[in-house]
């Protein structure tokens, strides 16, 4: 019986060599929620995960899970509303390693925070988080935005306001006009404000990825099925979310799996003419609310309408 290797048998320190190098890439993930598990289970292998939520227990958590499933992982606190936190996290990435990979998804939402916080953490975070990592990413890396399909629900902006998302130095964002609080009336609106934010600062920053020969990515997903949207689907809102996928094409909400799938494909090789894109992974729900029965006042036109 020939064994594979044997005319050519690697020695025990070039075995430990080349396993090292295989390790070496970085893949940082924030936020550990079920669709940030659901991709670092798909790509995290041969890789080191480097995986920071503000929680530590919710990061030791999805550590743990990731661990014993045979994953590189480390866990660290950080602050996706704090600049030092964020450069922390990134430090500590590059002294790792290879920074190949981000899939950002942490975030808050608008029944859990206030319109300073939301902006504070979804937008003005995400945008530094970019920016901190688009320095450091490896060429042939990619990154991954987890934003919302609420971003496309909002009223429409002027092309010069979504420039200014785009491309308006981080420090700078939170004073623009368009985000001053006493614009924004509801944490709803301060999301969705957030959520195209992400979309349009994941274009502007792929350009500058691209000059690093890395590419960036958005994914909007709509309902999706994870213990927290149970939750909601057994409160107050639970009727409102029902009807929102039961009208919307798919006819059901989402699972973290059919998520991880799109980002599986952006973050391949496959993906490589791919870049500055958002991906709207919500079942038809956004098509049904402006081109079908998920039209805003539709339903109250069609009951004036047997008057």
């Amino acid at each position: 019986m020939i064994v594979a290797g044997s005319f050519f048998p690697i020695k025990p320190s070039s075995k430990r060599k080349v396993a090292t190098q295989m390790a070496k890439e970085v893949m940082i993930v924030v936020g550990a929620g079920q669709i940030l598990l659901a991709i670092a289970r798909r790509m995290g292998y041969g890789k080191q995960i480097l995986l920071g939520d503000k929680s530590e227990g919710n990061a030791k958590a999805i550590g743990k899970v990731l661990e014993e499933a045979g994953f590189d992982v480390t866990t660290t606190v950080m602050d996706l509303s704090d600049r030092a936190s964020i450069q922390a996290m990134v430090k500590k990435a590059t002294s790792m390693g290879p920074v190949k990979y981000l899939v950002n998804g942490a975030g808050v939402s608008p029944s859990q925070a206030s319109i300073e916080t939301i902006l504070k953490v979804d937008l003005y975070g995400t945008a530094v988080l970019l920016e901190e990592v688009g320095k450091v990413i490896e060429e042939g890396g990619a990154g991954i935005v987890i934003s919302s399909q609420s971003g496309f629900r909002m009223m429409q902006l002027t092309p010069e306001e979504d420039r200014q998302l785009a491309l308006t130095p981080t420090e700078e964002l939170l004073d623009l006009p368009l985000l001053a609080e006493e614009n924004i009336e509801t944490t709803l609106q301060a999301y969705q404000l957030a959520k195209r934010c992400n979309e349009k600062r994941v274009m502007g920053e792929s350009v500058k990825w691209g000059a690093r020969g890395a590419r960036l990515n958005d994914i909007a997903p709509g309902i999706i099925v994870t213990p927290l949207a149970l939750d909601e689907f057994n409160g107050i809102r639970g009727d409102f979310y029902k009807n929102m996928f039961a009208k919307s094409p798919a006819g059901r909400p989402g699972t973290a799996d059919e998520v991880a799938d799109v980002a599986e494909l952006l973050m391949s090789d496959r993906a490589q003419f791919i870049t500055g894109a958002t991906f709207l992974v919500d079942g038809g729900a956004t098509a049904s609310y402006y081109y079908g029965p998920l039209q805003p006042g539709l339903a109250t036109g069609m009951a004036e309408g047997k008057k």
